[in-house]
């Protein structure tokens, strides 16, 4: 059971919930970027949640199956075709042996997700099958002609009367819990940022997503030691533009970290297309509590 690359897309990964714990070893957590997108993906092909899918960016991808599979596409809502026919997005959808499942452009969004019944089986790294652009672990990016493997599917998958994901952001609005370098600007700077006016830079992926727009200014021009940093932390290297880490983020810079969004709101940031609008609402941690 596999299916074969017909066309790769721009960039087309595996992606599964990524590879957590690893951190003190250099290596990020990768993973689905709209966690939420990839797990409905799952269940409407009959997988559990955790199962290896397609992440498609932009303008999709194309692949032959082997073998009848169920699948289900999620995430940016684009056009899906099964050897030529309209088929259903974000819903199950049985492919026959020797068929093409075509999922074409998004019309909104950027990232759409691709699962298959018994999940994408590559080889998995350091317990995940995910692919990470920065450390280069997991199955490198698609290319045509690439067969990968598919496991035995599970239970027939659920019936879902509706598709419980948010519309594509057209403004993006961001938590922004701050510290612990917020010091590191002036209260001009932090009193200005929700009415800074930034836009999502074409230089985003999956590494960071960059923001166009003023500069934040600094109180304090001193280096910084490098440190750890979390995912959804939000950096400020020279330029003075807003980097919000993402999936692959390197876990240490020494930039300083103005705030940290919510990991909860990081789905949202992986479907905004360059251009959106990003408003940063700075909110103070309480005490004890962490973002998640």
């Amino acid at each position: 059971m596999s299916l074969e690359v017909v066309r790769p897309g721009t960039l087309t990964t595996v992606q599964d919930l990524g590879r957590p714990g690893y951190a003190h070893l250099g290596v990020p957590r990768s993973g689905a970027l709209d966690r939420a997108a990839h797990r409905l993906a799952n269940l409407l092909a009959g997988n559990p949640d955790d199962a290896a899918a397609l992440e498609t960016t932009l303008d999709g991808a194309a692949v032959r199956v082997t073998t009848d599979v169920t699948a289900a596409v999620t995430g940016a809502p684009c056009p899906v075709r099964i050897d030529g026919r309209p088929a259903a997005w974000g819903a199950p959808v049985r492919v026959p042996a020797g068929a093409v499942l075509d999922v074409g452009g998004a019309v909104s969004g950027l990232r759409s997700y691709v699962a298959f019944g018994g999940g994408v089986t590559v080889p998995p790294v350091l317990g995940s099958r995910s692919t990470d652009l920065l450390s280069g672990l997991g199955p490198a990016p698609l290319e045509g002609g690439q067969v990968l493997p598919l496991g035995v599917p599970g239970e027939s998958p659920g019936t879902v009367e509706a598709v419980p994901l948010p519309a594509p952001p057209g403004e993006l609005v961001l938590p922004l819990i701050t510290g612990p370098r917020a010091d590191r600007f002036t209260d001009a700077a932090l009193r200005a940022l929700p009415e800074a006016g930034y836009r999502v830079s074409a230089a985003s992926n999956r590494i960071g997503l960059r923001t166009d727009g003023p500069p934040l200014e600094r109180s304090d021009g001193a280096e910084l030691p490098s440190e750890g940093v979390v995912l959804g932390a939000v950096q400020v290297p020279p330029d003075g533009l807003p980097v919000l880490f993402l999936a692959d983020h390197p876990v240490t810079g020494g930039y300083p970290v103005i705030g940290v969004v919510p990991q909860d709101r990081l789905g949202a940031a992986a479907q905004a297309v360059p251009g959106t609008p990003v408003v940063f609402l700075p909110v103070h941690a309480q005490p004890g509590r962490h973002p998640r």
